[in-house]
């Protein structure tokens, strides 16, 4: 997203529950539910839980933290897991946080639409919501679950925000507004960025199956293919790394 703010980013909740962003003129998530796209587009797409299953430590790579729902649904999902990782690493980018306040009403309302949650999600918002502040442009830095859980969120543009970071993503999830309306999001700079942050076999998903993002991430070095998506959408995408020119791999 263009441009840093380092206070919370207004959000408004339309007569139908949804929440609404106004400086993209847009929803933050489809009709579905922020935690149903978050089960199955991100997890789903990138072959989880199972993908973490025997692993010390799993990274998750994602674009857009917007209000959260995928972390929490990551985070979730690993709770749940017997078999899940050792420690599970969460990095995201996001120029406008939200506020706390936003978090915890998404994750309620995203819960009290479903019935079959393993682990509800509304007390991990809580959770968040507590370490929720101060969040200038800059890396920071969460832990959760005695440890085994940690988030780090880059709070800036997209662009300056990603070369920042070190580690390899083992997943990641391409989130944000439609390349429509926040084209750098997901543009052939970003998604190469995103791409030096990958490893071969890294898994990657997404809802949008614009063709600008499926050249952007084919000349990134990923491999791309279209899956059935979530209502009202058609497709969504998934998507591996099997090695970019560009990174020397």
């Amino acid at each position: 997203m263009c441009g840093v703010t380092s206070m919370s980013e207004s959000v408004d909740w339309l007569a139908d529950g949804c929440p609404y962003s106004h400086r993209f003129q847009d929803r933050y998530h489809s009709c579905t539910g922020g935690l149903v796209q978050a089960q199955g587009v991100f997890l789903r797409g990138c072959g989880l839980p199972q993908g973490w299953h025997g692993r010390d430590h799993f990274t998750v790579l994602e674009t857009g933290f917007g209000l959260g729902q995928n972390f929490l649904a990551t985070w979730a999902a690993w709770l749940a897991d017997p078999q899940r990782c050792k420690h599970l690493h969460f990095v995201s980018v996001e120029a406008y946080p939200v506020a706390a306040a936003d978090l915890v009403r998404a994750a309620q309302a995203a819960e009290a639409g479903l019935r079959d949650l393993h682990t509800p999600i509304a007390p991990l918002a809580e959770e968040l919501a507590s370490v929720w502040q101060n969040l200038s442009p800059g890396v920071h830095h969460f832990d959760f679950s005695q440890g085994r859980v940690q988030l780090t969120l880059a709070v800036g543009d997209v662009a300056q925000m990603l070369p920042q970071l070190d580690g390899v993503a083992d997943a990641v999830f391409l989130d944000g507004f439609s390349p429509s309306i926040n084209p750098d999001m997901w543009s052939a700079a970003t998604l190469q960025a995103v791409a030096l942050l990958c490893r071969p076999g890294t898994t990657l998903a997404t809802y949008t199956i614009a063709r600008r993002v499926r050249d952007g991430l084919k000349t990134a070095g990923f491999s791309v293919k279209k899956c059935p998506g979530l209502p009202p959408k058609r497709d969504r995408l998934e998507a591996v790394f099997i090695g970019s020119p560009h990174s020397g791999t």
